[in-house]
């Protein structure tokens, strides 16, 4: 049973001591936000799956390394950037955040929805997402990355420096230009 208030690196210690049960709190607790940073940074399902699949086998064989004096979250999300770093570098390509799924959905249509709206709605909805992606899309690589660490992932700002190898004044820069710029873009479509 998941005690909510057992912090992230007393469970990957008691992990790597052997605690099963402590491997799948962590899970249930990063399961979703990692999800989706990795998702947003690669565009496809399928290799989202496989690279959210190698972040958690990293986690499950690093974890008797991980720094007494870490902080787990950081050291997850970095985790997966070198995954995505790897995996950007093998295909030699950038995927794009409106690339279909196998089902030819885009992205906009696979975000999850807690709620059944009514159709005017959805479809106000559904353009409003469009419009957000379509400007995520448009922001340079690093500043889009640094975004939805913080919107999606709700990371801080050091978290952010630490996953991106990046100083605080860097990580916050780039937020501020990724804010700046989705502002202006997403003026046009209001």
């Amino acid at each position: 049973m998941e005690d909510a208030a057992t912090p992230d690196e007393t469970l990957i210690a008691r992990y790597a001591a052997g605690d099963a049960a402590a491997f799948e709190q962590l899970y249930a607790r990063h399961e979703l936000p990692l999800w989706r940073y990795v998702l947003r940074q690669c565009a496809s399902r399928a290799t989202a799956e496989e690279l959210v699949q190698e972040v958690w086998f990293a986690v499950a064989r690093e974890a008797p390394r991980f720094r007494r004096d870490g902080r787990f979250t950081p050291w997850l999300y970095t985790i997966a950037r070198h995954r995505l770093i790897d995996q950007l570098r093998g295909i030699r390509r950038h995927d794009s955040l409106d690339d279909t799924d196998g089902e030819g959905r885009p992205l906009a249509e696979r975000l999850p929805d807690e709620q059944s709206p009514q159709p005017a709605d959805e479809a106000e909805r559904g353009e409003q997402r469009e419009a957000l992606i379509a400007a995520l899309n448009q922001l340079p690589t690093l500043q889009r990355e640094a975004f939805v660490l913080q919107a999606d992932c709700g990371l801080g700002l050091e978290e952010i420096a630490t996953i991106t190898g990046t100083s605080f004044e860097t990580a916050k820069s780039r937020l501020r230009y990724a804010r700046d710029k989705l502002k202006a873009l997403l003026r046009d479509y209001a």
